[in-house]
């Protein structure tokens, strides 16, 4: 290649790097016309289509390195000859972003996972916060009604029954999500709250914090009869003892379904684990009190929050789900910012 050729080439490249196609395309028909017929003359150009030229400096991220897209799935999980179906919400994220926090939500009675997440909207709030939110759901072979069965002893302790089935889960959403397992927190509403608050219980170096809506303390029942007596006008006796995360409570003051001292004892329990025994700081409000009760180091130990006028229904949620009442104070709002503010301390490996 000669170097007139070579400064040619050169030329019109930069000509169509800048856009202007109308003097590269010129340039090139001069030098095929010169080359037909050995002369340089110049020709007329009559027709050239003129096109947005976009330049490239930089190649297309690695697939590797593009940002993963959010996901609304659903699932099954077996442990020790059980199944459980579940569905997971994973937000998109970059791949070199901080491993995301974990929430595993409870469904109430008669729900399933699609209701719940509908009704507590918290998909739309873990989006934002960039949290994984596993909903593990209830078959009706477990129970006709759907309810965890929080009330029996076979399900209140840690290697036995659902609490070791919805450890296990967490812990494989964990390890396959890659999720930050110092930042794993469980909440539920009703029967869900009640093996939300077992779940904090038996395993306190899974879930960082716990969240209580309209449930029962752990031990508040034995049997189904003992259940509907606690649910009707409390715990006669429930667990104070044991190590607890921290805890925040949500109960209407109106639920004619379980009943309010239900979310006072939960509370109160948790308090106790805490050691949260200092003076209690109230925040009235017009439609709620919320009393927290810190630690001696100032950090909220355990948050309860008395609903006025609220029924048996997950506060400032969606109506599209059930058992919600939209309007009030935002339980999923208040639940998610009480969760990153904890984390455990794991021993580094």
């Amino acid at each position: 290649m000669n170097t007139d050729f070579q400064h040619l080439m050169s030329e019109a490249t930069r000509l169509t790097r800048e856009g202007d196609l109308r003097g590269a395309t010129a340039l090139l028909m001069r030098q095929a016309h010169g080359n037909a017929a050995g002369d340089t003359a110049a020709p007329v150009v009559d027709d050239v289509i003129e096109a947005e030229v976009r330049v490239i400096d930089e190649a297309p991220a690695p697939a590797a390195e593009r940002a993963p897209a959010e996901s609304w799935s659903a699932h099954r999980f077996s442990h020790q000859g059980r199944q459980i179906a579940y569905r997971l919400y994973v937000p998109a994220r970059a791949a070199d972003a901080p491993r995301p926090p974990l929430i595993v939500m409870l469904h109430g009675c008669t729900q399933d996972a699609q209701d719940f997440a509908t009704g507590t909207r918290m998909n739309i709030l873990a989006r934002e916060a960039g949290a994984i939110v596993l909903y593990p759901e209830q078959t009706q072979h477990a129970n006709a009604q759907k309810c965890w069965n929080w009330f029996k002893p076979q399900h209140q302790r840690r290697e036995r029954g659902e609490p070791a089935l919805l450890a296990a889960l967490t812990r494989e959403i964990v390890a396959t999500q890659g999720a930050d397992p110092a930042r794993v927190y469980v909440a539920g509403l009703s029967a869900g709250g009640a093996m939300a608050d077992i779940l904090g219980r038996t395993h306190p170096d899974l879930f960082a914090a716990v969240g209580v809506h309209s449930g029962l303390p752990t031990g508040a029942a034995h049997d189904l009869p003992s259940a509907l007596a606690a649910m009707r006008g409390g715990p006669a006796v429930a667990i104070t003892d044991g190590p607890a995360p921290p805890t925040i409570v949500f109960h209407g003051d109106a639920d004619t379904t379980v009943h309010a001292r239900n979310g006072t004892a939960v509370a109160d329990a948790a308090r106790r684990a805490r050691g949260a025994t200092g003076a209690a700081e109230v925040t009235p409000g017009p439609r709620f009190t919320r009393t927290r009760y810190p630690t001696a180091d100032g950090s909220s130990a355990v948050e309860h929050w008395q609903l006025h006028g609220t029924g048996h229904a997950w506060s400032g949620g969606s109506a599209g789900g059930s058992y919600t009442a939209p309007g009030g104070v935002d339980a999923s709002a208040e639940m998610l910012r009480f969760f990153l503010a904890h984390r455990l301390h794991l021993p580094t490996t």
